[in-house]
């Protein structure tokens, strides 16, 4: 599929532009970042992955009161368990300085959940959440929803958004090179014929949580735009001719399991950024 060079879009946060020998890598965001080594048969050599989290949860206090299992329930692989346990327990930000990346990219797909409000914090109400059989447990049992686009969650991500600058700012991260993944959900996608199709405008988050595809992409728009402005982070975004879904992508059909080629197009900013 052809498609015009797209641009990478430097900010201000301290490097020098020089290829890191090592680099060392933190994903804060969802596949369409950590997909691009598996799709194009690399392997990070040091890689830490923090999904399935909010920037208003991954803020928050840990959650009081829950029993998480060492072995992830039925249903859940170790790694979808994982993620879930660090937002619960909010371990991500520790295990993040601990790493000392030399990369840390930033994507917002998993941005799509709804936030829960349970006792004194917040949680991120994923589909690993859902059925791991936690929100069971007493700590869940005065929970409320705090939907995705309400003007409360709003408010809530501004707040983290802030957090997140400072967090960046005065902590070893501020030696780390901060890319934003910048993307969108795909309008269309290949079948297996290799012809286009529209995806429904609502679109499933997972069983009964149903999201509109135009309103999460403005929310994307204006979460990128603000996590740049308070960042500097360098922006990288494939061409709007990539962003298609894509029937055979390993992980199923989605508005945000694109072609490959979108992996190709942000792989080549990516590294002429350092990786």
């Amino acid at each position: 599929m052809a498609a015009k060079r797209a641009v990478v879009r430097n900010g201000g946060n301290r490097f020098d532009g020089r290829r890191a020998r090592v680099a060392r890598v933190a994903i804060i965001g969802s596949c369409i970042t950590r997909d691009l080594w598996p799709i194009l048969g690399e392997a990070p050599a040091d890689l830490l992955y923090i999904s399935r989290t909010s920037l208003p949860s991954l803020f928050a206090r840990p959650l009081a009161g829950v029993e998480l299992a060492d072995d992830p329930p039925p249903g859940l692989a170790r790694h979808q368990h994982n993620a879930l346990r660090a937002d619960l327990k909010k371990s991500a930000l520790a295990a993040l300085v601990a790493h000392r990346p030399t990369h840390l990219i930033f994507d917002f797909i998993d941005e799509r959940f709804d936030l829960l409000a349970a006792r004194d914090t917040l949680v991120t109400h994923s589909w690993e959440l859902e059925v791991s059989g936690y929100l069971d447990q007493p700590a869940f049992s005065s929970a409320r929803i705090v939907p995705r686009a309400s003007a409360q969650c709003d408010q809530l991500w501004r707040e983290a958004a802030l957090e997140t600058a400072a967090f960046l700012s005065t902590t070893p991260l501020s030696d780390a090179r901060i890319i934003l993944h910048e993307s969108q959900w795909a309008g269309r996608y290949l079948d297996r014929a290799g012809q286009l199709q529209d995806f429904d405008p609502d679109v499933m988050i997972f069983d009964g949580n149903v999201g509109s595809l135009d309103a999460h992409n403005a929310l994307l728009r204006s979460y990128q735009q603000r996590f740049a402005d308070l960042t500097g982070a360098a922006r990288v975004s494939a061409d709007p001719g990539l962003m298609v879904g894509d029937v055979c992508h390993r992980w199923g059909l989605s508005p945000f399991h694109y072609v490959a080629d979108y992996y190709r197009d942000i792989w080549g900013q990516l590294r002429a950024l350092g990786l």
